[in-house]
């Protein structure tokens, strides 16, 4: 749900004026922030602003950059949002808690994070079956892209993460036409299909949270014939673009102000020149000013094929923040040392992202013992149990010798092309 100044529409029409539209926005955004959140009323303070100084994007550049990254350490310092919460915490629908760790609230109305547009431009309708790989427990994932295909008439079906014979044989058994999740996934689900006599009518796929290159684009519509859109957005602040019928970059959302900025400094970044993903929102209840995904994206600049001229997002080109991305869910660092850090019987660690030979992300946690201490299978099980709990993602664990991890690595390494 958001204040009036987002404008109405489906989020598909042509922007008449683009520029005074994200000007509106940025300027009620940070009205609405300053009346409602504590978290922009300290930041705006800090800075010398005064909400009326803003009048457009322009006017942002005299703002703070807020980190995903520092969520967490706000969030525990004035729980359970940070300050950032523009309403009670008792009127929200939900509240969620995503890996980070992170708290994410959910506000009344249909699609609180405006996905119905991306599924729409997917060319999902009323009366649509899907089929919904996301988590549904605890965090947002599942109840995110639930919202908005609901909201844009179709059934779902809450598959969930994990179980791949009985999504198979319910998508199958209700002749689900439609799929959101991974690219990945859906790909597992269609060969596991086809493998058992069952194909999946799947015919369009709505996929976010992980990479979607070329080559598995192809893949999953010349041998299954399943046109895949590509949606983008964070659990913090909902869907921030997605792929029309051109699939020529990411159409920014409905209500939202994107700015591409250089990591480090925070300026502009030049034309065809990655930056950060940096988004001003006017929700009403978790209003965001200048919040940094941590994200890297490029604009284009040339009208789409589709017709609207508005820029577009080039992709996801990378991270700035320590957080990878693992079969849609953020892997951070904190969270490995939280799991494994104080382990006596562990010397040193190091997450590794690679990929399969179908594209899927492989988490491998390599672990060196302490001296003297030997990690038996019975050890091995156990880690790998507490890192699935600390980063909600299945990780292998490879015990190897000591001096392979570098002193105090600890960290995520994306190897991934």
């Amino acid at each position: 749900m958001a204040v009036p100044v987002t404008g109405g529409g489906s989020g598909h029409e042509p922007p008449q004026d683009w520029g005074a539209l994200q000007d509106r926005l940025a300027s009620g955004a940070v009205r609405h922030g300053a009346a409602h959140s504590r978290e922009i009323r300290r930041r705006l303070a800090r800075a010398g602003v005064a909400p009326r100084e803003v009048d457009g994007v322009a006017d942002l550049a005299a703002i703070p950059v807020l980190a995903k990254d520092d969520l967490p350490a706000l969030q525990a310092a004035d729980p359970p949002f940070g300050g950032m919460l523009a309403v009670p915490v008792g009127s929200l629908r939900r509240i969620f808690r995503s890996p980070g760790p992170i708290n994410d609230p959910q506000g009344d109305g249909a699609d609180f994070w405006r996905v119905a547009p991306a599924a729409a431009a997917a060319g999902f309708r009323a009366g649509d079956i899907v089929l919904n790989t996301f988590s549904y427990h605890m965090t947002p994932g599942g109840l995110l892209l639930d919202g908005g295909l609901r909201a844009a008439g179709c059934t779902v079906i809450p598959g969930g993460v994990g179980n791949t014979a009985a999504q198979i044989e319910i998508a199958h058994a209700a002749g689900a036409t439609g799929y959101a999740g991974t690219p990945q996934f859906l790909l597992t689900l269609l060969e596991r299909a086809r493998e058992t006599g069952h194909p999946l009518p799947f015919r369009r796929a709505l996929v976010t949270g992980a990479p979607l290159p070329p080559p598995l684009r192809a893949r999953l519509q010349d041998d299954f014939g399943v046109d895949v859109y590509q949606s983008y957005g964070t659990a913090d602040a909902g869907t921030l673009g997605y792929e029309c019928a051109a699939r020529d970059g990411w159409h920014v959302a409905p209500g939202v102000v994107i700015e591409l900025l250089r990591p480090g400094d925070d300026s502009p970044s030049a034309e065809g020149e990655p930056g950060q993903v940096v988004v001003t929102s006017p929700n009403e209840v978790y209003p965001l000013v200048r919040f940094g995904t941590g994200d890297l994206s490029a604009w284009i600049r040339e009208p789409c094929r589709c017709g609207r001229p508005a820029p577009r997002l080039a992709g996801f080109l990378g991270r700035v923040g320590e957080g990878v991305k693992v079969r849609g869910m953020f892997v951070h660092p904190r969270e490995l040392a939280g799991a494994l850090g104080r382990d006596p019987a562990v010397a040193q660690y190091q997450a590794v992202v690679t990929e399969d030979a179908g594209g899927g992300d492989v988490l491998t946690v390599r672990v060196e013992a302490a001296p003297g201490v030997v990690l038996g299978e019975g050890e091995v099980a156990a880690l790998r149990a507490r890192i699935r709990e600390a980063v909600k993602v299945r990780a292998g664990v490879e015990v190897v010798g000591a001096g392979t991890i570098g002193e105090g690595a600890g960290g995520v390494v994306d190897g991934r092309g």
